[in-house]
């Protein structure tokens, strides 16, 4: 590492609202994915059924899909940390919410679907919200590499959050125990969004107008103006969306290669380990130039390690097309995320951050759904297949597209 890149590392982590930032993310991480592992693999225990799996992914979109229009209004008018804190508990109330069920043994799917729709409407909230404090903690000119340095920091949550969820379940065998560790683990996220303190942000930009129409579509009018940024973002969307393999998880690992609950804590953390590794690099060595290209490149390998892993019949293998998803994926996620962050004026990022998750959970729950469906149709490893070659192809269609795409040069511009 560069004196340079070290220096400018060690002066993000020495901002104190950054640092205790970060620390919410990476813990509500954790407790999340956590979560998500331990639901996954309750599920199909219970049922045996891909469906049932696509199921769980619908019941999280549909929540945020409908209710991320006023959540990204109201992360622009109202406190933000005052949002994530209230949305915290709230997270932490569904996981405990899910222990309580666990521990009392029941086989019924709808209450869990029940929780998992609260969480997507608590996420509808956080998400827009999250999105637009950060840039509220850091110059401009450091912008680009916090990003990239949360994704880093993220990705390194992703690889604990699973990782510590299947060694938990496979160790106890009880989803309440891991449950009742994600509900620990978001407390620390709600204490450290306590600590970050007020952000020194513009009073102009807190003023309490009322929702209309306009203002709720202001940010789906402002991405469908900026064509780089719907680019990127509906780019993200299909390729995901398509070439999503991580909802079928549970049956490669169960049906295919034998490896328990532990064994699926692996493979969800490997594409996490893979993107960790890319959002470091980024953090220390930012895109110079041909951000554009980077993306699309990234997006197409993506597609390309999914058809391997759909072809996979040998855990290595899988492991190693996993991690190689997750640090394509990352390239696409840098450019996005820098895009909406250094081109959107910060009085419209909690709404203009608002349609970037909904196409983002589009792209992952909604995946899962369609993962769900296709595998119960046509089987999971061509489901994986018939995705990672869709990916591909919409490469090849953005491409010509969206020129703009192509052509953007320095994120930092």
């Amino acid at each position: 590492m560069s004196d340079a890149a070290e220096g400018s590392v060690r002066a993000l982590l020495a901002n104190r609202r950054y640092a205790f930032y970060l620390l919410s993310r990476v813990s509500l991480i954790i407790a999340t994915q956590m979560l998500s592992v331990a639901v996954g693999w309750q599920v199909y225990e219970i049922t045996g059924q891909a469906l049932a799996l696509g199921f769980s992914g619908l019941a999280l979109f549909l929540p945020g899909f409908l209710l991320a229009l006023p959540g990204g209004h109201v992360a622009d008018r109202r406190d933000r940390r005052k949002i994530l804190l209230v949305c915290h508990l709230g997270v932490a109330s569904c996981a405990a919410t899910l222990a309580i069920m666990a521990f009392r043994g029941g086989r019924s799917l709808l209450p869990i679907y029940a929780v998992l729709g609260l969480l997507g409407t608590i996420r509808a909230f956080s998400g827009p919200a999250g999105q637009a404090l950060m840039p509220n903690l850091v110059d401009r000119k450091d912008l680009e590499r916090a990003v990239a340095f949360g994704s880093s920091s993220w990705q390194l949550a992703m690889i604990a959050g699973p990782s510590i969820g299947g060694a938990l379940y496979a160790a106890t065998g009880r989803a309440g125990v891991v449950y009742t560790a994600c509900a620990v683990m978001t407390l620390l996220a709600f204490v450290s969004v306590l600590a970050i303190g007020q952000p020194p942000v513009a009073t102009e930009l807190r003023r309490r107008e009322p929702a209309t129409w306009s203002t709720l579509l202001a940010g789906i009018r402002y991405v469908w103006s900026n064509r780089p940024i719907l680019g990127a973002i509906s780019l993200d969307l299909f390729a995901v969306l398509l070439g999503g393999a991580v909802a079928l998880l549970p049956i490669f690992a169960r049906d295919l290669l034998g490896i328990g609950p532990w064994g699926l804590g692996i493979l969800r953390s490997a594409p996490a380990i893979g993107a960790a590794t890319v959002a470091f690099g980024l953090s220390l060595f930012p895109l110079r130039r041909r951000a554009g290209v980077v993306m699309l490149a990234g997006v197409l390998v993506f597609g390309i390690a999914t058809i391997v892993f759909g072809m996979s019949r040998s855990f290595a293998l899988s492991l190693v097309a996993l991690l190689v998803l997750g640090a394509a994926d990352m390239l696409s996620v840098v450019v996005r995320s820098t895009l909406i962050q250094t081109r959107t004026p910060d009085e419209m990022r909690g709404r203009v951050g608002a349609v970037n998750l909904v196409f983002i959970g589009a792209s992952n729950e909604l995946g899962e759904f369609e993962s769900g469906v296709t595998a119960a149709w046509l089987g999971p490893e061509t489901a994986v297949l018939v995705g990672g070659l869709g990916t591909c192809l919409v490469v090849v269609v953005w491409a010509l597209l969206f020129p703009s795409l192509r052509k953007i040069d320095r994120l930092d511009e």
